[in-house]
């Protein structure tokens, strides 16, 4: 056979090959209460764009995404797989679980970071979910490989304590005959999933909830906060053109604690310009206010006149103004009946229950309409100026620009009312002085 007949069979195996595997995203979650492990109940998994859901059940914590013509979500008992241990990293023992589809026996290896054989078992195992007990032994870092039928799988196993007897043990823990099931029986929907689909992420752990946003474009794994009312784990605070912040950790979003006050204050009357300096209006032209209630700015300048979703805008490096999903994201976080990913969120007016009633600060409202501030996000009644230059419902109203612009003169924003105890979704005149906000980049 000559060397072009060989290339093409090549080619064409090669082209065979790839059309018979759909390229694949690999989802990978995990969860923390500050800096400790925590074991996630569920994770929901909603696509934003076009719609539907899949839900995840303990220990199942990995979905994963087919992206050729439309998205499935993976079935369980179709894979041969190592799951993540817990906790990881390893102070003594460790849970690892494995999924076998059908029974036969299944090889499991484990090798330290230079390569080293430090355990080997065979074992046969029936169809289900297995698991197992390993104590490290020296060195930090260890590899579990398992086969099954020809196919491998492996996980990474880090250490942070030694252990003092320098012996690696692994000791067979039990097995589930059935497979979690992906989809919560009531709600059964098809999930489908293309490049560019923007995904909502909710942990679920001992009642708690937790929620994230991205578009995957590669394989990634995500790490829930549960820890809620304290400062941003390893950000306290942050300094900004001369002015700290301190920051807010409300599960997993991380916040500004304060209205953004940042720029060289200008009348009320003036029209904020797109000429590299930042400006800000004051409260009653009085430097003062924006000394307590933060400053004001028209929606392009706090955009600094992009309209990218998520931009930076006037934020610190590594903030950004909140997009619209991340503000019902948090409404949801913080609501006492509706959680997060509640369809109640996508309406526009007053929504949700007491989500606004926990946002609003102790102190500064009319009419004893001051909040719990239940989650330490302090939201102020900042109140507004209009394009005329006029202030007015300081005390009454605390409204926010989103990055969402609804059409060219108008964007979405959030609003805290004194009298109510929910949470204003709508779209205002983009020329309208509001507060701004941060959230830290994901």
């Amino acid at each position: 056979m000559n060397t072009k007949i060989t290339l093409l069979l090549i080619l064409a195996f090669a082209s065979m090959m790839a059309f018979g595997q759909r390229p694949i995203i690999e989802l990978t979650f995990t969860a923390v209460d500050s800096a400790t492990y925590a074991q996630l109940d569920s994770i929901k998994v909603m696509n934003r764009t076009q719609g539907g859901d899949t839900v995840l059940y303990w220990p199942d914590t990995v979905l994963n995404l087919y992206y050729v013509g439309l998205g499935e979500a993976s079935r369980v008992e179709d894979l041969f797989q190592v799951r993540q241990n817990y906790p990881n990293p390893v102070t003594d023992r460790t849970t690892i679980s494995l999924i076998v589809p059908e029974k036969d026996e299944v090889g499991i290896i484990i090798t330290d970071i230079l390569g080293r054989v430090i355990l080997k078992t065979d074992r046969v195992l029936d169809k289900g979910i297995h698991s197992f007990r390993f104590t490290p032994g020296g060195g930090n870092l260890n590899f579990f490989t398992a086969q099954w039928k020809g196919m491998s799988s492996s996980i990474k196993i880090l250490q942070t304590v030694f252990n003092s007897s320098g012996t690696s043990t692994l000791e067979y823990a039990g097995s589930e005959d059935s497979f979690p099931q992906l989809k919560a029986t009531e709600d059964i929907q098809s999930f489908f999933f293309n490049l560019g689909d923007k995904l909502l992420y909710i942990g679920y752990a001992n009642g708690l909830q937790s929620g994230m946003l991205d578009v995957p474009e590669a394989s990634q794994s995500y790490t829930f906060q549960f820890a809620t009312n304290l400062p941003c784990p390893g950000t306290p605070t942050v300094e900004y053109e001369g002015q700290v912040y301190n920051t807010i950790q409300i599960f997993s979003q991380c916040w500004l604690k304060e209205n953004l006050n940042v720029g060289t204050m200008i009348p009320g009357e003036q029209e904020m310009s797109d000429d590299g300096v930042i400006e800000k209006y004051c409260y009653d032209n009085d430097i003062a206010n924006c000394a307590t209630y933060g400053g004001l700015y028209d929606w392009h300048e706090a955009m600094q006149y992009v309209t990218t979703e998520g931009a930076q805008g006037i934020c610190p490096s590594d903030w950004h103004i909140p997009t619209d999903e991340e503000w019902k994201v948090l409404e949801g976080a913080v609501d006492s009946q509706y959680g997060i990913g509640n369809l109640m969120w996508d309406e526009s007016g007053y929504r949700g229950f007491d989500a606004g009633l926990n946002l609003k600060s102790t102190w500064g409202w009319y009419s004893s309409g001051n909040g719990t501030d239940l989650f330490g996000f302090s939201g102020l009644p900042g109140g507004g100026c209009n394009s005329s230059g006029l202030f007015g419902n300081i005390g009454e109203i605390g409204p926010w620009w989103s990055t969402r612009e609804y059409v060219t003169i108008c964007a979405w924003y959030r609003a805290l009312y004194f009298l109510n105890s929910n949470v204003c979704r709508d779209v205002y005149n983009n020329e309208f002085g509001m507060s701004v906000r941060c959230i830290r980049d994901y």
